[in-house]
């Protein structure tokens, strides 16, 4: 949440964050699946509950300035966003053999938000098909390291609108096709503000970065139409 908060201090409309079911069929926020990087402790997350994980340390390991940081829930992370005018692109990521449970669990807790403030996004085809089953009207995006040559029939079999690809791994005769198809093409994670310019200039729609102080808010505007 301290992150959330300080992204919104700072003017971003949009952030990206990793959603996790746990035991009991909780939703958190977490990118690991075991404990012992990001929040203190050993062994599954997944074997745990929401309220079991939200007393575990979650913030001594980037400062101790954020010591005592909890784990939020979705539905925590989701209601600030909301109210900050956040947009959200919430990555389910799936504990090992819980992506389609980790997808409909997803979906159903985003169905009920308003339109044009998520969407949903996966490297896991199968949590995005659960989701897509779920929730149909809540957009959906397929995240993949590199693009498979097969991309837009993927695309299509999701009924997805927007493909997420790593920065690094992405041509500029790739994005050019992409988006001749009709899709949102978003890359990840770009924290050299060059790069960030040479993927604009490519026709990428939007980054995700982890610098805040070199890649701001305002830092692409696109021209107006005169």
């Amino acid at each position: 949440m301290a992150a959330l908060r300080k992204s919104a201090a700072l003017g971003f409309l949009a952030v990206e964050f990793d959603v996790m079911a746990v035991r009991g069929d909780g939703l958190v926020l977490m990118h690991d699946d075991l404990l012992g990087r990001t929040v203190a402790g050993h062994g599954n997350v997944g074997e745990l509950s929401a309220a079991e994980l939200r007393v575990k340390d979650a913030g001594r390991w980037f400062s101790n300035d954020f010591a005592g940081e909890p784990v939020p829930s979705f539905a925590e992370a989701a209601a600030f966003c909301l109210a900050a005018g956040v947009f959200m692109n919430v990555e389910i990521k799936p504990v090992p053999g819980e992506a389609s449970r980790t997808g409909r669990l997803v979906a159903q807790a985003c169905a009920s938000l308003p339109l044009g403030h998520v969407l949903l996004s996966s490297f896991s085809a199968q949590a995005l098909k659960a989701a897509l089953d779920t929730a149909p009207h809540v957009p959906r995006a397929l995240l993949v390291d590199e693009l498979p040559a097969d991309w837009a029939a993927k695309l299509t079999a999701l009924s997805a609108v927007a493909l997420h690809v790593q920065a690094s791994q992405l041509r500029p005769e790739q994005a050019q096709s992409i988006k001749a198809a009709g899709f949102g093409l978003f890359c990840y994670t770009v924290n050299d503000a060059a790069k960030a310019r040479a993927l604009f200039a490519m026709g990428v729609d939007a980054i995700c970065t982890d610098r805040l102080d070199l890649i701001g808010p305002d830092f692409f505007i696109a021209p107006e139409i005169t």
